[in-house]
């Protein structure tokens, strides 16, 4: 179900894996091909994200590699996505999506081992689930952002139809992503992102009619306008939004990962170089809370 140790390396390239993991990836490949025991685990798990490709809203539970904690029990889902790569590629083949949406899409595969290594200093992937969005058809990169096709829920639907809106729960919906390591987020390439994106869900999924985009993400906390200039790509990415409902559960583990990295990072420790690991850190240490802003707006 892998190829072979050459094109192996070539694949794992092709999806943005750190250069760094790569020859160890290779070796351990070997051993995955080579042991029953990892042979199956490596054939159930693909048959369990390749099942049902392009549904939306599935629930994947990618099996849990009974294994020894190391390398490649941290890895193994490298492997399955590597293996699960021929239904992938086919099923966009068949939706029509460009080769360079496939290929900047997939790559998020890399990214997510990135995030893993700034971490723990150690080859692994970080969230498993959050790359089976990808690898099933739901997610694609469009520029600056991801989109995830998904359908409204009760809350959400009812804030919308009050607003005009033809949706109802169970409607298509867009969800939306902001990908780490890919530069500003700046006005020009969101907008940029949001043109190619409404052409082209219009042209490969016609059958689905998508009337609103939504965002859940701390970078919606309407606390950061407290810190930020109105001029930042913070604020302006803010102020494309209106607010689908406030959450009164404080997530302030969410800011601290994804600008500093490591969620567990002590607060009083947490660097102060811009103007975002200022409005972070100095909020917390303050005692007070960020929180998940959800948001959307007509499309």
């Amino acid at each position: 179900m892998l190829p072979d140790a050459d094109e192996l390396a070539e694949v794992l390239l092709d999806l943005a894996v750190p250069h760094e993991d790569i020859n160890q990836l290779v070796r351990m490949g070997r051993r995955v091909t080579d042991d029953p025991e990892l042979l199956r685990a490596l054939e159930g798990s693909v048959e369990e994200l390749v099942r049902g490709m392009g549904e939306v809203g599935t629930a994947v539970d990618l099996p849990q590699l009974d294994w020894a904690s190391g390398p490649l029990q941290r890895c193994f889902p490298v492997y399955v996505f590597v293996a699960a790569l021929p239904y992938t590629r086919a099923y966009h083949r068949a939706r029509g999506v460009p080769d360079d949406v496939s290929r900047r899409t997939l790559a998020d595969l890399g990214r997510n081992m990135a995030v893993h290594r700034r971490r723990h200093r150690r080859a692994g992937v970080q969230a498993p689930w959050w790359l089976t969005h990808h690898f099933r058809g739901e997610l694609y990169q469009i520029g600056r952002l991801q989109f995830e096709r998904a359908r409204h829920g009760q809350r959400t639907s009812r804030v919308l139809a009050a607003a005009g809106l033809d949706v109802a729960p169970g409607t298509p919906c867009l969800n939306l992503h902001i990908p780490d390591y890919l530069g500003p987020l700046s006005p020009a390439a969101c907008e940029r992102s949001l043109v190619l994106a409404t052409e082209f869900f219009a042209r490969h999924y016609p059958e689905e009619k998508y009337r609103a985009a939504l965002c859940h993400s701390w970078l919606l906390d309407a606390q950061l306008k407290e810190y930020l200039p109105a001029d930042s790509n913070i604020v302006r990415f803010q102020d494309r939004f209106r607010v689908a409902r406030e959450d009164r559960e404080p997530a302030d583990k969410e800011p601290v990962q994804f600008v500093f990295g490591d969620p567990e990072l002590p607060v009083e420790s947490l660097p102060r170089r811009t103007a975002v690991e200022r409005a972070v850190g100095d909020h917390l240490r303050a005692g007070r809370h960020w929180y998940i802003g959800h948001g959307w707006f007509p499309l």
